[in-house]
């Protein structure tokens, strides 16, 4: 039988620090079991860089951020920098005892990337997770998708689309960007860097590591195809039965309560 899940599909992109406190408030939601099992899609404007919950802001060049206009807020899930522009991006949050969530973080890494490569595939994008042994080195830039880590997807042998995990006693919540188009190098002006030799390296490494859907297609896809091919991707690969709705007023309460008082706050974006 098919496990009913909601499904939030909010086409009108949002802050970060918004995108941020619906999560959030959703996760807190299943945690007291007040909010179902979601599967959320959602898109980003004006741009935004994303710190990994216990990344150093000290990784960005703050000012530099400020001055090409993007954004900064601290994800409530691990990872490095990410630049959200551009992109599809999901959330998936729900208990951790249900058949897709239950083991370790990367037990359920692997479960959910079956629903990514499905939607995928429907896109025309022949998707793999990257190996279970692929792990993020010490040496590694601030950076999400220089390099993948154990079950993130991979096309044509470049990082597709990153994920990040937050797992707790009552909830995890899992959330991901898929790059429909644009340059990839944009987050490399960022970063806190010792010189623009480094800046230029960097630059090289994500050109030849990374891909967008564009490059891999060779045409634009809009959110909404996308949306569409993940919605059928999740329910076949996972056995979902989907059922569109919208956020409860409980968590559009809890959601600004948390953009006021957690992801606007400049003490939790410095917080390590």
């Amino acid at each position: 039988m098919n496990m009913t899940w909601r499904l939030l599909v909010q086409r009108a992109p949002a802050r970060g620090a918004w995108n941020m406190a619906v999560d959030e408030a959703i996760a807190r939601g299943v945690a007291d079991g007040t909010s179902p099992p979601t599967l959320r899609f959602y898109a980003w404007a004006p741009p935004c860089v994303s710190l990994g919950r216990n990344q150093p802001l000290a990784a960005l060049d703050v000012d530099r951020c400020r001055a090409l206009g993007y954004e900064i807020v601290r994800r409530p899930t691990g990872g490095r920098a990410i630049l959200h522009t551009d992109e599809f991006t999901y959330s998936v949050v729900a208990p951790p005892d249900l058949p897709v969530m239950q083991g370790l973080v990367l037990d359920s890494y692997l479960r959910l990337s079956r629903g990514l490569v499905a939607g995928l595939a429907r896109l025309g994008i022949r998707a793999e997770p990257a190996p279970g042994s692929a792990r993020t080195g010490p040496n590694a830039s601030a950076a999400c998708f220089e390099v993948p880590s154990a079950y993130e997807l991979m096309a044509n042998g470049k990082k597709l689309l990153g994920s990040a995990q937050n797992r707790r006693a009552r909830v995890v919540l899992q959330h991901g960007s898929l790059p429909l188009y644009g340059d990839l190098t944009r987050l490399v002006e960022c970063l806190a860097l010792a010189d623009e030799a480094e800046r230029a390296k960097l630059r090289l490494a994500l050109n030849g590591h990374a891909a967008t859907v564009e490059q891999l297609l060779g045409r634009r896809v809009s959110f909404e195809q996308v949306a569409a091919a993940m919605q059928d991707g999740f329910a076949e690969a996972l056995g979902l039965r989907l059922e569109p709705a919208e956020l409860t007023p409980v968590e559009l309460t809890l959601a600004e309560q948390l953009l006021r008082q957690q992801y606007e706050d400049p003490a939790w974006t410095a917080r390590v």
